[in-house]
C-alpha cells in the first residue's frame, strides 16, 4: 500500500511520484419537518451531541434547517442517518442517544434494514410504554419468530432474547392467536440440594422462575396476572413439570435453555402440539450443569439445523441493550476464553470462535 504526502495546494503526491487529490471538502443542507426538530435534538440536545461523536461530518442546527460539512462520504452518511432519524420520529418512534448511536452504526454498516424499520416495529404496548426491537439482529429475531413454528434465541447476557420473546408471547395471547401461554425454565442451580431448601416446592423454585415473573409484569397489568395464571392461561412451571405433556395452542418460551441436557432439550421440543410456537432462549457460554455435561442447547444447534420451519437467530454483544459496559464485559470474556483455546490447542466454542474471527 503507498503512503501520501500532503502538498499546501490541497492536492496530495504518493510516494511513488503520482499526483493523487485529495478528500474534497462539501457542505450541505436540509430541511426537516418543524415537529420532527425537538425529537431530533432531544432534551438538553443530547441527540445531536450523540450525533456529533458518531459522525465525522460537522453538523450545525438553526430552526429546522440542518447544514452539514465535511469529507463527501461523510456528509452523504450524514444524511442519510439525519433522514432516517426523521423517518423513525415520524413513524412515532422515540429518540435517545443509544438509539442515534445504533441508527448510525446501522448505516454506517450498510445492513439490509434500515434505522426506521427496526427502530418503529412496534411489539407490544401498555401504559405509553413500547416494546420494539432496537438492533438490526433483534428485528431479525423478531420477524424469525413470526414465520417460524420452533426459533432458537442464542446470544449473551442483555441481548433482549428472552423479554422480546415474552413481548411476541403477550401480543400473540392478545391478539386470540394462542390460547395460552407456557414459560419454563431449568432449575440446575437447586439440583439435588433442592429438598433441602426451606419452604414448599413452589416457594423453591420460585427464585428460578422469577426473572419470566418480572417480565411479564412488565407487559400486563399486574393485577391480571394472578387470575390468568389461576385459569391456566398463563403457566409459569420448571421444565421437569413438561415431561408426558403435549402443548396445544400455545406459545411456549424455554429460558436459559443452555442448561438443559440433550435429553432434556428432546423431551421439550417433542412436547409441541398443534396451533403452538416454540422459542428456546440461552447464552451458550454460561453453561451451569454439573460434570461437564454437554448443553442440550449446543447439541439442538447442531442436529436441527437443516430442518424446515426451525430457526436459528445468533445476537451477538452489538445487540446488547443493557448498560454500555455489559457489551464490554462480554466482548471481553469471549477474547479471553478464545485466548484461553488457543493456549491449550483446542477449539473454543461457538461465541469464542465468533470472537476471534473480528
Amino acid at each position: 500500500m503507498s503512503s501520501a504526502v500532503s502538498r499546501s495546494d490541497g492536492s496530495t503526491r504518493a510516494v511513488d511520484g503520482r499526483q493523487r487529490p485529495a478528500q474534497r471538502s462539501v457542505r450541505s443542507s436540509m430541511e426537516i419537518p418543524p415537529d420532527a426538530v425537538l425529537p431530533l435534538l432531544g432534551s438538553t440536545d443530547e441527540n445531536l451531541k450523540a450525533l456529533e461523536r458518531a459522525l465525522a461530518a460537522d453538523i450545525h442546527v438553526r430552526g429546522n434547517s440542518v447544514t452539514l460539512s465535511g469529507r463527501v462520504p461523510d456528509v452523504a452518511l450524514a444524511e442519510r442517518v439525519i433522514t432516517e432519524l426523521v423517518a423513525v420520529v415520524g413513524r412515532g418512534g422515540t429518540l435517545n442517544p443509544d438509539a442515534v448511536r445504533r441508527s448510525v452504526a446501522m448505516m454506517a454498516d450498510g445492513v439490509g434494514e434500515s434505522p426506521a424499520e427496526v427502530l418503529s416495529l412496534d411489539i407490544l404496548s401498555r401504559r405509553g410504554k413500547t416494546i420494539r426491537p432496537k438492533t438490526v439482529n433483534q428485528k431479525r429475531y423478531v420477524d424469525a419468530i413470526d414465520a417460524n413454528t420452533i426459533v432458537f434465541g442464542i446470544g449473551p447476557a442483555g441481548t433482549g432474547k428472552t423479554y422480546l420473546a415474552m413481548a411476541k408471547a403477550v401480543q400473540a395471547l392478545q391478539s386470540k392467536n394462542v390460547s395460552r401461554i407456557i414459560l419454563t425454565r431449568p432449575a440446575v442451580e437447586a439440583g439435588e440440594r433442592l429438598g433441602f431448601l426451606p419452604g414448599t416446592l413452589h416457594e423453591k423454585i420460585d427464585p428460578y422462575l422469577r426473572p419470566l415473573h418480572d417480565a411479564l409484569h412488565d407487559m400486563m397489568d399486574p393485577e391480571a396476572i394472578p387470575k390468568l395464571m389461576q385459569a391456566g392461561v398463563i403457566e409459569v412451571a420448571p421444565l421437569a413439570y413438561m415431561r408426558g405433556r403435549t402443548l396445544n395452542d400455545a406459545f411456549i418460551i424455554l429460558d436459559e435453555a443452555q442448561n438443559t441436557t440433550a435429553e432434556q432439550m428432546k423431551m421439550f421440543l417433542t412436547r409441541l402440539g398443534f396451533g403452538s410456537k416454540i422459542v428456546v432462549t440461552g447464552d451458550v457460554t454460561q453453561v451451569d450443569l454439573p460434570g461437564g455435561q454437554r448443553s442440550g442447547l449446543r447439541a439442538a444447534a447442531d442436529i436441527l439445523t437443516d430442518i424446515d420451519d426451525i430457526h436459528f437467530a445468533e445476537l451477538t454483544s452489538a445487540d446488547v441493550v443493557r448498560h454500555r459496559l455489559v457489551s464490554d464485559i462480554v466482548d471481553a470474556y469471549e477474547r479471553y476464553d478464545a485466548e484461553r483455546s488457543d493456549d491449550n490447542g483446542r477449539p473454543g466454542n461457538r461465541a469464542a470462535r465468533r470472537a476471534a474471527s473480528r
